[in-house]
């Protein structure tokens, strides 16, 4: 049998992504609550998220939404993790959503700030995943926006972050 670099590579890039999703899973999270949503994108829901990018850019003035929506065309696959809003229980202990207490998180409509670095932990340990298997990637707002907008994580997700994931001569995600 002989393989060819389009498909090896191609193969790399997916192995890649559920190792990176695998990754985002056993991240440390904050008290242990476990608020990631991952999921991978192929295919003509990837070219979705590309047209929804550029859909978004001109309503919310966001010229690089445009921009990054090259990036995900140039991609084999995009790696999406997201997290859902609640509290931890640490009341007045915490504050690190500047309210006094969880209620008072819960009753102003603030954010746990543990989900958030959650999520950032689970970020950098997908894109360390990205390193490892020495494939391209850049952490971009823009894809998360765009794959919220299209409901293609949970609706109780709020907040998302995208990876798209190349493997080229030279890294799309560099010169951009």
């Amino acid at each position: 049998m002989i393989e060819r670099p389009a498909n090896c590579e191609l193969e790399a890039i997916k192995q890649c992504a559920y190792a990176m999703c695998a990754a985002a899973r056993t991240a440390p999270k904050g008290k242990g609550v476990d608020r990631i949503e991952t999921c991978v994108i192929t295919g003509l829901e990837k070219d979705d998220i590309a047209n929804e990018m550029e859909r978004l850019s001109e309503p919310l003035g966001y010229p690089f939404f445009s921009r990054d929506s090259k990036n995900v065309r140039a991609s084999g696959a995009l790696v999406i993790i997201g997290a859902s809003y609640g509290t931890r229980g640490l009341n007045d202990g915490c504050r690190y959503c500047l309210f006094e207490n969880c209620a008072d998180c819960i009753k102003k409509g603030g954010v746990c700030a543990h989900d958030l670095v959650d999520l950032g932990i689970a970020i950098g340990s997908a894109a360390s995943i990205a390193a490892d298997f020495r494939v391209d990637t850049r952490v971009m707002f823009s894809i998360g926006r765009a794959a919220l907008a299209l409901g293609f994580l949970p609706p109780e997700v709020k907040a998302a972050y995208g990876l798209p994931l190349s493997v080229s001569g030279k890294s799309p995600f560099f010169d951009r």
